[in-house]
């Protein structure tokens, strides 16, 4: 099936098989901040030509994940605190909106897998795995996205929240935040449950103001 694909692809379908290869990488943090990322090497080790990992590279940078310099090659983009700081607020900006969407679109399914996640992260919660919480957290999140149903929207927050991997657990850890984090989610799905869509802003500006001050917080205990 892959030898078909890749006849039939050529070299814009290797250069999607690296792309979506380094996205993972990145995103889960197996290649780190600032670590080089070399052509020859990378195409080797992905079984494809440097034409494509430089086509890959390419879209990366485009979505703030990579940075090429000329004649240093190219790099895993080092997001910084402030910077972290400043994705969240547009962040925050592009859910408050979805979520207006999603509490107008949504389906009886919607909210029933969404009060499952909640469960889940109430359980992980219980248990003390906060790591395991903000992975639930995630999931949440991009499920509310899913009933949006706003491709545009979908699109943009892929682009915005990828450069935030590294951050991804700070906040969780922050003293006294895994209550308050639940309790906001509980706010959110209920305002999106009751078709209420003023209120599903409101309370997704809460929680992401909340997210958002959590780590300046950690921010400035790190500096």
């Amino acid at each position: 099936m892959l030898e078909n694909r890749r006849e039939h692809g050529g070299e814009s379908f290797l250069s999607d098989i690296a792309y979506e290869r380094l996205y993972e990488d990145i995103t889960s943090g197996r290649l780190q901040p600032n670590e080089r990322l070399i052509e020859l090497d990378l195409a080797r080790e992905l079984g494809v030509s440097r034409a494509a990992i430089r086509n890959a590279l390419i879209r990366l940078e485009q979505e703030g994940l990579v940075t090429r310099e000329p004649n240093r090659g190219a790099r895993v983009r080092l997001v910084s605190e402030e910077e972290a700081v400043e994705i969240l607020e547009a962040r925050m900006a592009l859910e408050c909106m979805a979520v207006r969407h999603a509490a107008l679109k949504r389906t009886p399914e919607d909210v029933e897998e969404l009060r499952a996640l909640l469960s889940e992260m109430e359980q992980r919660l219980e248990e003390g795995d906060l790591l395991a919480a903000s992975d639930v957290n995630g999931r949440f999140h991009r499920r509310l996205i899913e009933a949006a149903d706003h491709a545009t929207i979908a699109r943009l927050l892929r682009m915005l929240n990828s450069q935030l991997i590294r951050f991804q657990y700070r906040t969780i850890l922050a003293p006294g935040r895994p209550p308050r984090s639940f309790a906001e989610h509980q706010a959110i799905l209920e305002a999106v449950a009751a078709k209420d869509p003023d209120r599903a802003e409101q309370a997704m500006r809460n929680h992401l103001s909340g997210v958002t001050e959590a780590l300046r917080q950690a921010a400035r205990v790190s500096s």
